[in-house]
């Protein structure tokens, strides 16, 4: 799901960039506010990695291949941190894979940085569920709904983006084409990744509970 160089114009990524830029103004000043803000770059440095490597990891669905986001489980597990580390991420991944570009960084960064901030907000929500749930049910829920979710509003944003800037060059009709084949290969992926972040968070409620965000 990243937007390559070539396809949104200069003004659509010069705004990517403004709008970017100031999402991670605010994530930062989160960040802040926290007592000890140095305390969970480890945590973030590490979830950077797993989130550079899953672009690699390419999963078969006709009529294409799609690979992990995991900009659900970062939301999740980092909060505000997720922004700023998925900003990294791409940026290693534009200049070591040519997944997206230097242009289109902005833009990328909207795509999977803000669903990962709305993810953070939706796993917050456990402590709603923990009225009728026990503790770990109601994590395990919370993050599956964060992790699908995440998946699903970056896929629209994507293809609101891609969809109304084919250049006028291209053969439309075949472009659109593919572009809905794409968009529907990534729904069985919301149920992945929802699955794979509630399996997460739940090893992580076992074993060391302190890292999720309170």
């Amino acid at each position: 799901m990243h937007v390559p160089e070539g396809i949104i114009s200069s003004q659509v990524c010069i705004a990517g960039y403004a709008i970017t830029s100031l999402t991670a103004w605010y994530s930062l000043r989160e960040i802040n506010k926290q007592p000890n803000p140095q305390e969970q770059i480890p945590k973030a440095s590490l979830l950077t990695a797993a989130f550079f490597v899953a672009s690699t990891i390419h999963i078969p669905i006709p009529p294409a291949s799609v690979h992990l986001v995991l900009n659900g489980l970062l939301g999740t597990v980092l909060g505000y941190y997720a922004f700023p580390a998925i900003l990294v991420g791409l940026f290693f991944q534009a200049v070591m894979f040519g997944h997206g570009g230097m242009s289109t960084l902005g833009v990328n960064g909207i795509i999977m940085g803000v669903p990962a901030l709305l993810a953070h907000q939706i796993f917050m929500l456990r402590h709603v569920f923990r009225k009728r749930l026990d503790r770990k049910l109601s994590s395990s829920i919370s993050a599956f709904f964060a992790g699908a979710t995440a998946v699903g509003l970056a896929t629209v944003i994507f293809f609101l983006l891609v969809i109304t800037n084919i250049p006028s060059d291209w053969d439309i009709a075949t472009e659109r084409t593919a572009i809905y084949g794409l968009m529907l290969a990534h729904v069985p992926l919301m149920v992945i990744e929802g699955i794979f972040t509630a399996m997460v968070v739940s090893f992580i409620q076992r074993v060391k509970p302190e890292i999720l965000p309170s």
